[in-house]
C-alpha cells in the first residue's frame, strides 16, 4: 500500500529545505505545506498554503508577511502598530529558534 503523499509548488529559485533544527533560510516548504497556529487564528485560513506566505525575488526566497507588513493581511491592524505587530510576530512564529518543520522533501520532475 502506498502512503499518502502530499505535494506543494515552490519557487524553483528558493533555497533547498535546511535540516531540522537549523536555521531558517526562507525556503518556504513549511508555509506551503500547512498555515501556523498565527495564520490560523489571525487568518482563517486552516489548510493548504499559508495566504501570507510571500515570495521576494530580489532575494530569492520566501517571507512571512505577517512578520513584513501585517497590515496587508491584517486590514483591521493600524498601519502605525505594523512595525510592533510585525515583532511580535516574529516571536510568535519563532523566528530564528531553527527549522522545525519535519518533512522530507523531494523534487518531482514535471512533463
Amino acid at each position: 500500500m502506498l502512503a499518502d503523499k502530499s505535494f506543494i509548488t515552490i519557487h524553483p529559485a528558493a533555497p533547498p529545505k535546511p535540516a531540522l533544527g537549523d536555521a531558517c533560510n526562507g525556503c518556504g516548504v513549511c508555509c506551503a505545506a500547512e498555515p501556523c497556529p498565527l495564520s490560523r487564528l489571525l487568518l482563517g485560513h486552516r489548510t493548504g498554503s499559508c495566504p501570507a506566505l510571500l515570495w521576494r525575488e530580489s532575494e530569492h526566497r520566501y517571507f512571512c508577511g505577517l512578520v513584513a507588513s501585517p497590515s496587508n493581511f491584517l486590514r483591521w491592524l493600524p498601519r502605525f502598530t505594523q512595525a510592533w505587530f510585525g515583532r511580535l510576530s516574529r516571536r510568535w512564529i519563532s523566528t530564528g529558534s531553527g527549522c522545525d518543520f519535519d518533512a522530507e522533501v523531494s523534487d518531482v520532475a514535471t512533463d
